[in-house]
């Protein structure tokens, strides 16, 4: 690979931000409105994300332990779920990366979470897989659960290098 190809396929990782991320889905956090409930003692976020299930599904929540990566990370593989939405919800307060896509044919773009934030998946939104960069990689999952298929894989000839921003 010529050090220009190299370079071109290499995506620096930016901050996630609600704005930034809103074409793929909803960053989860405790920013913005919010109402006091528990006498006073609690902030309510109300209602973050649009959980899509599709008709022929349910939700579920799911524990899911993935092995921490560092940075630079090399990947090849984004998948998609073309019939509901998938929340992460980090049970840690480490940094994850998230990484997503407009397609299998646009640039990949990466996103680092800053230690507080979840992040809902729009249905059909093509990221890569979880990518914790601490142990011990531990998430609650709110997807859907159904008797149809709910992946679709796609490989890249050749890989992207996520660089820390």
């Amino acid at each position: 690979m010529t050090a220009w190809h190299q370079q071109n396929r290499e995506i620096v990782a930016e901050p996630l931000t609600a704005g930034a991320f809103a074409p793929f889905g909803e960053v989860l956090e405790a920013a913005g409105e919010f109402r006091l409930i528990n006498a006073g003692l609690c902030r309510r976020h109300h209602d973050r994300a649009r959980l899509d299930f599709g008709p022929e599904g349910r939700a579920g929540i799911s524990v899911f332990q993935a092995e921490p990566r560092a940075l630079p990370y090399s990947f090849d593989l984004i998948e998609r779920h073309p019939e509901g939405s998938q929340a992460f919800l980090p049970m840690t307060a480490n940094p994850f990366l998230v990484i997503v896509s407009a397609g299998p044919e646009a640039r990949p773009r990466a996103f680092l979470t800053n230690g507080s934030q979840g992040i809902n998946l729009a249905r059909g939104t093509w990221h890569g897989v979880l990518t914790p960069l601490a142990a011990p990689g531990l998430f609650a999952v709110v997807d859907r659960i159904g008797a149809t298929p709910n992946l679709e894989e796609h490989r890249f000839p050749s890989p992207w290098i996520v660089l820390p921003g």
